[in-house]
């Protein structure tokens, strides 16, 4: 097995292994790493819905887990129909950082398709 793929399966297992942390509720403050890296969001029932990172974000993680909850997201605006603030409602999210930008692309791919959020390949959003 290439190096490349354990080093992907490792920090995949570290990504879904990571904790979960719920949104803030309104007015509260999110707090996330300002690193780049994976980042995984789930329903408020537990269920992976979003598997993002952060290719270009100047305050990594953290600016892009605000950008959904500011509705400024694919994601946001197909799943949650452009109200970013559901995601207070109990949704949460977990990450891991990553810097080499080849290793994040890799990850985020390799965790799409072991965890197939539901909205991905079918061009349309679940129900």
């Amino acid at each position: 097995m290439p190096r490349e793929l354990r080093r992907l399966e490792k920090l995949f297992q570290t990504l879904v292994d990571a904790p979960k942390t719920k949104f803030p509720p309104p007015r509260g403050r999110l707090t996330a790493s300002r690193e780049k890296g994976v980042y995984l969001i789930f329903s408020p029932g537990g269920v992976v819905l979003h598997v993002g990172c952060t290719p270009r974000a100047n305050r990594g993680i953290e600016q892009r887990l605000k950008g959904h909850l500011a509705s400024r997201s694919s994601f946001v605006n197909k799943y949650l129909k452009g109200n970013g603030s559901k995601l207070r409602s109990g949704y949460s999210f977990s990450y891991v950082e990553v810097a080499d930008p080849r290793t994040r692309i890799l990850l985020e791919a390799y965790s799409v398709g072991h965890l197939c959020p539901l909205h991905i390949g079918h061009g349309e959003v679940a129900p």
